[in-house]
């Protein structure tokens, strides 16, 4: 059985952990490991972490297979919004889970806790960044109704790298 579980300061190391795992997972690849070591140790530092997870304008929630951690999101709404999307606006800034637990429904059920929370907030958008070359989670967020809008530079390590701004319009 799948759960979920919003992340409180007392789970600050299995987030630590579970970032810097589906990060490097997913993009080391791609990077130089200097990139990819400086962004891991900048961005999940435990300092960030906790700040991050203390916002009162930022959820963490961690998604559960089978009782093992497979994944993570953070929502973000008003001023905790990476870009300024306004008031109505509910951003996925992080939707990862480890390649074991890909493909088996989770990602969605990590949307539909974006989208429940968007929804309780009485946001009617919900938009997030994709890497222009991360061709499955492109795929993936059309099929659930997500459409490009605009994009940013996401800068990693020394690499300016492009992001694409999707958006989708709740009901």
């Amino acid at each position: 059985m799948d759960k979920m579980k919003e992340v409180t300061v007392a789970d600050i190391a299995d987030l630590q952990d579970i970032s810097r795992k589906t990060f490097a997972e997913t993009f080391a690849d791609d990077n130089s490991a200097a990139d990819l070591n400086e962004y891991l140790d900048t961005a999940y530092a435990t300092d960030k972490l906790l700040a991050e997870v203390e916002n009162p304008e930022s959820e963490f929630y961690f998604v559960f297979h089978e009782d093992e951690l497979a994944g993570y999101l953070k929502v973000n709404w008003g001023s905790a919004q990476s870009e300024e999307q306004g008031d109505g606006s509910l951003e996925v800034e992080r939707i990862y889970l480890l390649a074991a637990f890909q493909r088996l429904g989770l990602g969605r059920q990590l949307l539909d806790q974006a989208f429940d929370q968007a929804n309780a907030l009485g946001n009617s958008r919900v938009w997030l960044g994709v890497w222009e070359h991360n061709q499955n989670a492109l795929a993936f967020y059309q099929k659930i109704g997500f459409t490009p809008f605009s994009d940013h530079v996401f800068q990693l390590g020394t690499d300016a790298q492009r992001d694409i701004l999707m958006e989708k319009v709740l009901n």
